[in-house]
Formats: C-alpha cells, sequence, structure tokens
C-alpha cells in the first residue's frame, strides 16, 4: 500500500505530538469494554543515516519510521485470547541509497526501500497477534498451550526476581537465535503453537512455528515459507546473595525456499544449489550474580553448536559469548544515585575458510533481533569476532544511559561480512554478505544511548553510534570506510 506524502507527514507528526503530550497526562486507565481489555501503542522514530562512502549512491539520509498497535484481549483462569493489529508507515525512504556491485544497499533506509517494492512512502495494516491459549492444562498448574499467531523471542520463557539477571536476559540473552525484529519498523510474529509448562524455578518450553512476513516489509500478512522447532529447558538456582539461571536449548530450522543462499561461493556456484537448508542447533546459556560488600558480581556463558545441510553442502558451526561485569557498592549519595555497571565480553562466531570443499563452516543466526547485539546495525553475529565492553548508568531512576565499545574482527577472513536477521519475504534470503577480499578487521564501533521513562506510558530513546571502518571495510568502501548512525524515537503507550 502507497501513501502520498501529505498523508504520512499528517501520521508523523500525530505520533510525535502523542509521545510529547504525555508528559503532563495523567496515567491512563486500563480500557474495558465487556470484559475485553484494549490497549495499545505507537512509536515513532527518526533515523539518520551516514553510511560509509560508496563509489556511487546516497549514503548520508534521514527518515521517519513508526508502528501504531491495537490490540484487544480477555484472560480468565483456564483461558485467555488476544487479537493485535498493527500500521507500520514509512516516510520519506531514501531512493539513491542502493550502490552497485558489493557496496550494495546503504544502511536500513535501503532495505526498506528495496522491500518495499522501491516505494518512498509504505503503509499496511496486518494482524500482528490473533492467539488463544488454554491455560492451567489438564487441572495442572502452570502448563499452557498456546495457538495462533505469536510474539516470540528465545530465552524469554522465564524472567528472573533478581534486577541483575533479568537484564542480563533482556539486553545479552534473549532474541540471539530467534525474535521479533522488535527494532524494525515492522517486526515479526509466528503462525504456530506453544506448549509451556511453568514453574517458579523452572520452565519447559515448546514451540513449532513458522515466521510471517514484516521486518522490512510493511505486509505483515503472509509467510515466509520456512519452519523452525525449538525446544528449551531453564532452571534457576540459588538464593540470598548468589542467584543463577542455566538453560538448555535445542533449535530444528529448514527453509524450503528454492532461492540463491549468502555464502562465501561463487555466484554461479550457489545459484545452481537451491536445495533447502536444513540445521540444527544445540546449546544454551548460564548466568549468574553474587552479591558481596564491593558490589555485586556477574558472569554470562552462552554457546550453540550447529549441524545439518546447507543446500549441497554439509553444515558444521558454532558461536560463543563469554561476559562478565561489575556493579559496585558506591559511598555517598552522588556515587549511588549513578549505579555504574561495567560490563567485557567477548563473542566469537564461526566462519567458513574454504568455500570450494563440501563443508560450511559459517554460524547461522537463524531468525534473531540482530541490534540487540549490534546496536549500529553494521554486522551481525556472523563470521564475528567482537570484544566489547560497556558502561551503564542510571543517574536517575527514570533514566538509563549506556555506553558501548566493540573492535570488531571477521572470525575468517576467507569468509564473508555478513548483515541482516533473517528471512522476512519468501524471495529475500534475509542476510547479505560482502566480500573483504582476505582481510579480517572490520571496525571500531563507539556508541551511546540514553533512555528516558516519563511518569505517564511515554518514553524517549536517544542514539548515536560512530563506527571507525577498518581494513576489511576499506576495501569494499575505498572512499570512506567510517559511518555514522543516530535515531531519536518516541513512544507512548495507551
Amino acid at each position: 500500500m502507497t501513501l502520498e506524502p501529505r498523508a504520512f507527514f499528517v501520521c508523523a507528526l500525530a505520533a510525535i505530538a502523542a509521545a510529547q503530550a504525555t508528559t503532563n497526562a495523567t496515567q491512563p486507565d486500563v480500557h474495558t469494554v465487556g470484559g475485553v481489555t484494549i490497549q495499545g501503542s505507537i512509536r515513532s522514530r527518526l533515523e539518520m543515516w551516514d553510511w560509509f562512502e560508496p563509489d556511487r549512491g546516497t549514503n548520508n539520509y534521514a527518515f521517519l519510521g513508526s508502528i501504531l498497535r491495537l490490540s484487544l484481549s480477555k484472560s480468565v483462569e483456564q483461558w485467555d485470547w488476544q487479537v493485535e493489529f498493527a500500521l507500520p508507515f514509512l516516510l520519506d525512504l531514501p531512493d539513491q541509497a542502493v550502490a552497485p556491485g558489493v557496496q550494495g544497499q546503504l544502511g536500513l533506509g535501503a532495505t526498506y526501500f528495496v522491500a518495499n517494492q522501491q516505494s518512498q512512502n509504505s503503509a499496511m495494516l496486518f494482524p500482528k497477534q490473533a492467539f488463544f491459549r488454554w491455560k492451567n492444562l489438564g487441572g495442572v498448574e502452570g502448563q499452557s498451550v498456546r495457538i495462533g499467531r505469536f510474539e516470540f523471542g528465545d530465552g524469554s520463557e522465564r524472567a528472573p526476581q533478581n534486577a541483575t539477571l533479568a537484564a542480563l536476559k533482556r539486553d545479552r540473552i534473549n532474541q540471539r537465535l530467534i525474535g521479533t525484529f522488535g527494532f524494525s519498523h515492522v517486526g515479526r510474529s509466528f503462525d504456530g503453537v506453544q506448549y509451556s509448562f511453568n514453574k517458579t524455578a523452572y520452565n519447559f518450553t515448546l514451540v513449532g512455528a513458522v515466521p510471517t512476513r514484516g521486518a522490512f516489509q510493511t505486509d505483515g500478512w503472509g509467510e515466509t515459507h520456512i519452519g523452525f522447532t525449538y525446544a528449551a529447558f531453564t532452571r534457576g538456582w540459588g538464593r540470598g546473595g548468589h542467584v543463577a539461571e542455566t538453560r538448555l536449548l535445542g533449535i530444528y530450522y529448514q527453509d524450503w525456499r528454492h532461492i540463491v543462499k549468502t555464502d562465501s561461493r561463487l555466484l554461479a556456484i550457489r545459484s545452481a544449489d537451491l536445495a533447502n537448508v536444513r540445521i540444527g542447533t544445540m546449546g544454551g546459556h548460564h548466568i549468574s550474580a553474587v552479591a558481596t560488600r564491593a558490589g555485586t558480581l556477574d558472569l554470562l556463558l552462552w554457546g550453540v553448536a550447529q549441524t545439518g545441510r546447507w543446500g549441497s553442502l554439509d553444515h558444521r558451526a558454532h558461536a560463543i559469548a563469554v561476559e562478565a561485569g561489575f556493579q559496585p557498592a558506591l559511598r555517598g549519595a552522588w556515587a549511588k544515585r549513578w549505579q555504574p555497571w561495567i560490563r567485557m565480553g567477548v563473542f566469537n562466531g564461526s566462519g567458513d575458510g574454504n568455500a570450494n570443499d563440501k563443508l560450511h563452516e559459517t554460524f547461522f543466526q537463524i531468525l534473531p533481533t540482530p541490534r540487540v547485539f549490534a546496536r549500529f546495525p553494521c554486522f551481525n553475529l556472523m563470521n564475528n569476532r567482537d570484544l566489547h565492553a560497556a558502561l551503564i548508568s542510571r543517574p536517575h531512576n527514570r533514566v538509563t544511559i549506556s555506553n558501548e565499545f566493540h573492535s570488531l574482527r571477521l572470525f575468517n577472513r576467507q569468509d564473508l561480512w555478513y548483515l541482516g536477521g533473517g528471512a522476512f519475504q519468501p524471495w529475500t534470503f534475509g542476510y547479505t554478505g560482502r566480500a573483504a577480499g582476505g582481510a579480517q578487521s572490520l571496525a571500531n564501533l563507539f556508541d551511546i544511548q540514553a533512555d528516558v521513562r516519563f511518569p505517564h506510558s511515554a518514553s524517549l530513546t536517544g542514539y548515536f553510534g560512530y563506527a571507525q571502518g577498518l581494513a576489511a571495510m576499506r576495501t569494499v568502501y575505498p572512499r570512506g570506510q567510517s559511518g555514522r548512525f543516530g535515531y531519536l524515537e518516541m513512544t507512548y503507550r495507551f
């Protein structure tokens, strides 16, 4: 669906005005009609891109993306249901931001433009969620089955009561492999069934589903012609000053679309290999937090191994993350108010060192929400070695400021520099790759994000990232290998 620019300006201004107006509003009541709860939200984000400089094309641009969501739901002791509609609308997408050859799409503005039939303005109303859930199934408390269209993220099945563990799961665990792509202006849902057995100390979840279209394409009605099965057991541990959580997971993913895959083989070879992708992923995570007199220490371990088939090739890959953090117990009112949290870590996602053998060794990230782990979305976790550090501070109970540094290298110099977050339409593979000419150092990324939560259902987020391109980036973009990305986002919930 294509709209006139004037209509987009009206929608965008309405979204911004709604978010700003809530700073002086009263807390909205929950709206119920005949036992049905009505809720909604509107999010509007102005994105400003200065992508790495191409030989041709526009790498410096801004556009506005928004999404309006409205849901109806009802819940009783034995069952609940929800129907939610979404209306994403995109304004003033860049029409000259695709460079020829390996330089490709110059930021996500170009991705939205290409995914929506090269329209600068696009919108579509579609069902975001529509499910029915049976609760306490068979008289067993905590046992439930949900069927229909719903949102799901791996790792989110259990919410720890400890604040440190909860933050680690939200920001460093959830949606690494399967997620809603919620940062995009459309997002992703799943059509399928979910079984859950949830107790205070543990959770077992089983999901079988196919992802919907969306993410960058405003038409979120149809399917993508891929599917997965996910199973996980999550257990909480400890008490008092030492708490922990462990999860074991397994995922079977199949892509039966007959399209060209993204890997380091020559295009002619890839074009002749349209066989299915069938990948099994096994692994899990462990997080722990220890409270001491000096402060709170935390540890995160996450890892998976993969096996299966990548078209005509055997697939063997792996990924691992190790992270640690410290929240010092500072004295003094000023120091306590900032509540600093210092974190460091390393991530390795395997790459393929030989494009001419019968083995594909690039870690496949499946269907993640990539922006959680790549705030400047110029990379993902495939063929990636990421040494990173973060400083998180809370100068006010409604304000969070996070600074991050990432030293990015390709895990294997013979493989590609990968971007993307998985399939979002039947005719697009979902990942892109750029050959870096044997170079390995990708970029140094410096960024800062500030989140402000207003008292009355509104929030404001500002972000700025600077990527200093290194050898691999210079190979692809010799005219200018440094990039910048910033945005201002406002959200209002009603």
